[in-house]
């Protein structure tokens, strides 16, 4: 079978037509997005909600200082991340996706919301994202787009956040050793060595390693290991790969204790993820 030729799509600057206002605060884009679509790295003077009705999207957003800008999110059909006004950020189609994207005015972002972060779609916002997606010709009136946007608003204020990102050293910033111990871990996530193990193979002490994992990336190797192995299974639940063969291609002597760590992580066993799409 033919590999999907890439499709690289660049969004519009701040002349699109789905900009929002004041007047307006919550606008709706609504696509049907083939698996390799690439939005090339751009921001927006607004916010921005992505998440997928089906399918699998990677989020690379700005986040923190600079020494900390570089955030990798995997979001499945029941999470969303939120871009901050002003983050640059790239998005790349993991599987077939049923886009959705909330452009919200930066005038409305929740009170502390400075930087990027993961939220649980709950049904109820699911819902109202769809009653708010207008369709051509046949525009919202206005008391009513009035009043989904404030409950869009308020859903999204009070959302579950989810830790669901993959954060990187600065590539030019941060400590060469710790991104190249990151890379390494990202292209073999079965590998189980220890953060001393992987410390020695980059010229480190497992202390050294440590201290930059919590200066630079503002977290511990096993949280961030976490992390990865997350954003390694979750596309291939979706694509109905067995949970056997995503736990050992993972780095788990057994399905039970993969099962556990996602659950805890995911608050949903990997069985909810499986073959989504």
């Amino acid at each position: 079978m033919p590999r999907r030729a890439t499709l690289r799509t660049t969004p519009l600057g701040d002349t699109d037509p789905f900009q929002p206002s004041r007047q307006r605060p919550v606008r709706v884009r609504a696509r049907a997005m083939p698996a390799d679509t690439h939005f090339e790295p751009h921001s927006h003077a607004w916010s921005q909600l992505a998440y997928c009705a089906s399918g699998i999207v990677q989020v690379r957003a700005e986040q923190g200082a600079p020494a900390r800008d570089e955030v990798t999110y995997i979001i499945p059909p029941s999470r969303a991340v939120w871009i901050a006004p002003g983050a640059r950020h790239a998005i790349h189609v993991l599987e077939d996706a049923q886009f959705r994207t909330l452009y919200i005015d930066a005038s409305v972002t929740p009170p502390g919301w400075s930087g990027c972060r993961v939220i649980v779609v709950s049904s109820l916002l699911r819902e109202l994202v769809q009653a708010l997606d207008a369709q051509p010709g046949a525009p919202l009136p206005k008391a009513r787009e009035a009043l989904l946007s404030e409950l869009v608003l308020d859903e999204i204020t009070h959302a579950d956040i989810q830790a669901l990102g993959v954060p990187l050293p600065h590539a030019q910033a941060g400590d060469k050793r710790l991104r190249a111990l990151c890379e390494a871990v990202l292209r073999a996530p079965s590998q189980r060595s220890t953060l001393a193990e992987w410390a020695a193979e980059f010229g480190a002490s497992e202390r050294t390693m440590a201290r930059l994992f919590r200066e630079e990336l503002g977290t511990s190797y096993q949280q961030w290991r976490q992390q990865a192995i997350l954003a390694h299974a979750l596309p291939m639940l979706a694509r109905g790969v067995p949970v056997s063969h995503v736990a050992a291609s993972s780095g788990y002597a057994s399905d039970s204790a993969f099962t556990a760590m996602f659950k805890g992580a995911m608050g949903q066993p990997p069985s909810q993820f499986h073959g989504r799409n």
